[in-house]
């Protein structure tokens, strides 16, 4: 282990002398743990915050009306809002999807709803997923969305921290990836969809808590995920695929005792990298503007434990080096998208969040 990370080292190191060079503005402040964020046609954006409202921010002014009106939210622990991502004919329906967490604290879970956004206010809205069963935890909801190029809806769904062992089991949303139709319908080609012991809207299992989750411009699905104690990993994705929590893991529990004797087992797939000691790894883009035409194809995680941004060089599915990036914000970085003006954005994450840009220096 401790090899391999030297390793690592040395390619972030390697990789990071030969870097863009750029400089970071801030566009907004004052959010309450930012966790993602999405540009509207009129260059608008829209920044979930964890602690339960939907905020519009315009000319870098954020604006003090929230969104609504939202379903009941349970903010606690890791739980509140989460995930928001725009439909691909916003222009026409100005349909959005989100993702939070809801119930209580003896009964909460994972769920997704779709609506229209009509200025500042949320109409027609619809539940499309709720994980089952519920948990008694506020922790690992995973509540990454994704849209595929057939436009299925991916969905990520941790495994509630105390219930890790039912990642294994396709009864249960737990540690899943979930596949299903805008409307909440399953689609018909899902791995399960006939077994009668599986839940058919599951599309890969055995994950952990997946915060980071991404269709590439070719199609490829990336998933990364966090580890306990180190193991956080970067799984391309295949559907009907098993990525092995808890029955394989590079991790260590927080008690300092082994999750797994194991790192690999027949059957389970292999991350294609994966961070020791854990980087906390959560927002997730893939760079294709032409502002920084060095960076094209490259892959960015935002790191919250190491309070940067990994860049990772990309080349035939394999990274093939690391960089260690934006450090000199020195805070944790929740999310990272591509706006459309080619730029990057950042998130930080506390309860004097904001929103920064990252722009070429010259």
């Amino acid at each position: 282990m401790k090899t391999i990370f030297n390793v690592c080292v040395l390619l972030c190191l390697a990789s990071s002398a030969n870097a863009t060079e750029y400089t970071i503005e801030t566009v907004a402040d004052g959010l309450s743990y930012p966790w993602a964020i999405a540009f509207l046609p009129d260059g608008d954006m829209l920044v979930t915050e964890r602690s339960g409202q939907l905020r519009r921010v315009t000319n870098g002014k954020l604006q003090q009306q929230a969104i609504g009106p939202l379903p009941a939210v349970y903010v606690a622990g890791q739980g509140g809002l989460l995930d928001i991502i725009l439909d691909p004919e916003f222009n026409t329906n100005h349909r959005l999807y989100l993702s939070f967490s809801s119930g209580t604290k003896a009964a909460n879970y994972t769920r997704v709803i779709s609506a229209r956004l009509d200025e500042n206010r949320l109409e027609d809205i619809n539940t499309i997923f709720t994980a089952s069963p519920s948990k008694d935890t506020p922790h690992h909801f995973g509540g990454r969305l994704a849209l595929m190029p057939d436009q299925t809806l991916l969905i990520t769904v941790g495994e509630g921290f105390n219930f890790r062992e039912q990642a294994q089991f396709l009864d249960n949303h737990f540690g899943k990836l979930i596949r299903i139709n805008k409307d909440g319908s399953v689609p018909s080609d899902n791995p399960f969809i006939d077994r009668g012991d599986a839940l058919p809207e599951i599309w890969t299992y055995g994950h952990r808590n997946p915060q980071g989750l991404l269709v590439s411009i070719d199609g490829t699905v990336w998933l990364h995920e966090h580890g306990p104690r180190g193991g956080d990993e970067l799984n391309l994705i295949k559907p009907g695929k098993n990525y092995g929590w808890p029955a394989i893991t590079h991790g260590m529990d927080y008690s300092g005792a082994y999750v797994s004797p194991f790192t690999e087992a027949s059957g389970m797939e292999q991350p294609v990298v994966y961070w020791l000691p854990s980087i906390a790894p959560a927002g997730f883009c893939e760079y294709l503007g032409d502002v920084f035409p060095d960076w094209q194809g490259n892959l960015f995680v935002a790191a919250l434990a190491e309070k940067s941004v990994r860049r990772l060089v990309m080349k035939n599915g394999r990274v093939q080096s690391q960089a260690i990036m934006f450090t000199e914000i020195e805070q944790r970085i929740r999310e990272i998208q591509v706006g459309p003006d080619g730029y990057l954005y950042l998130l930080t994450d506390s309860d004097a969040g904001q929103i920064l840009k990252v722009l070429p220096a010259n």
